[in-house]
């Protein structure tokens, strides 16, 4: 049995001829193609919320997913995934990053993050980075820290690549303990401390904190200091 006639009409003279409106004639929804890919994509983003497409890529690639840059940039423009560029702070004259890295093991960056247990419970997380090659060093988690734990983090980090030429610190009471200062001039390492209240002179721990509470501590529930 053939094609109905309509079939070969078009759908205007055809909907006159069965008796319907011509308002009544309409497209079949086309589904979007690669959907499950698309679906990769937003499971990758909710993962990583502050990435681009570029780190989001070779993610996908290592999923088994078959998808060159220009394609993926495409679908990623298609589904509004651009990351709005956060507005920024004018910086006075002179209050530029001191003593930028020149090398691997020039300076090292370390700081404290400050998160919370489902209970309320305090935690401090103490991050120690590369500056040059934007490496994280340590990253280590307790309820509280005196001087002699972060000196005993420094040691087992230097332990491996050896001592950095500089490290860079906010000036607080964390690292102004009298022996963790006395330990840092006896392994020949100098000490860089930002002015009070300029944040932006530790860019780089700025930077990776903004990363480490985007991508982890706004998207997991801690319960305690230690791990399960």
């Amino acid at each position: 049995m053939g094609e109905p006639i309509a079939a070969h009409l078009r759908p205007e003279r055809a909907c006159v001829l069965v008796g319907l409106p011509k308002s009544s004639w309409h497209d079949r929804p086309k589904l979007p193609q690669d959907s499950e890919l698309r679906q990769q994509i937003h499971d990758l983003v909710r993962r990583y919320p502050r990435r681009d497409h570029r780190f989001i890529h070779p993610l996908l690639i290592r999923a088994g997913a078959i998808i060159n840059k220009k394609k993926g940039r495409r679908i990623w423009r298609g589904e509004g995934l651009a990351i709005k560029p956060k507005l920024s702070r004018k910086i006075r004259t002179g209050t530029s990053i001191p003593m930028q890295a020149e090398y691997a093991d020039h300076v090292w960056t370390y700081d404290f993050v400050v998160d919370q247990t489902l209970e309320g419970t305090i935690l401090k997380i103490l991050t120690l980075t590369d500056e040059f090659t934007r490496q994280s060093l340590a990253l280590q988690v307790a309820a509280s820290f005196t001087s002699k734990e972060v000196k005993d983090v420094l040691r087992d980090v230097i332990a491996g690549p050896g001592p950095p030429a500089f490290l860079r610190s906010d000036n607080g009471s964390e690292f102004i303990a009298r022996d963790l200062g006395i330990w840092l001039a006896v392994q020949d390492i100098g000490t860089r401390f930002i002015e009070s209240g300029k944040p932006w002179q530790n860019g780089f721990a700025e930077s990776f904190h903004s990363r480490l509470r985007a991508e982890c501590l706004n998207q997991e529930v801690f319960y305690s200091a230690t791990a399960r």
